[in-house]
């Protein structure tokens, strides 16, 4: 799918956009992003395999998830939350916190909402930071 920025807005539909692969059963589609225009947040959904979770890491903002489908585990600052659809999380800067999808045969699916165009992931085990952004192309 080809967007170019419009002051106006844009419409995603996310069955358009290719989804990136993050390993572990894990797969990202854009949507909010630079590439469209936006200057002051990113989002995007993020599909989990049965099974799949992402590492725990931190981020430089605050963060919203909320699952779309599926049931889910958020672990925020070391505990494990039980989530189902709609349940929403928020996550100040700098907790780490990671998804797991808690089903051994359906699909997970979360919506995410980072604060910033400049939010960054740090992987807790190797203190690896990168641009959210940048992984989204």
């Amino acid at each position: 799918m080809t967007t170019t920025p419009h002051a106006e807005g844009a419409v995603l539909r996310p069955s358009e956009i290719k989804p990136h692969e993050r390993g572990g059963g894990a797969r990202t589609i854009p949507l909010v992003t630079r590439k469209i225009g936006s200057t002051s947040m990113l989002n995007g959904i993020t599909e989990f395999a049965p099974n799949a979770a992402i590492p725990l890491h931190t981020h430089n903002c605050e963060e919203s998830v909320m699952v779309l489908e599926g049931d889910a585990i958020a672990e925020l600052d070391g505990v494990a939350h039980r989530m189902g659809a709609n349940d929403t999380t928020w996550v100040p800067a700098g907790v780490p916190h990671r998804f797991i999808n808690a089903s051994d045969t359906k699909a997970m699916r979360i919506f995410w909402t980072y604060a910033s165009v400049d939010a960054t992931r740090t992987i807790v085990a190797t203190g690896d930071t990168r641009s959210i952004d940048s992984e989204r192309s």
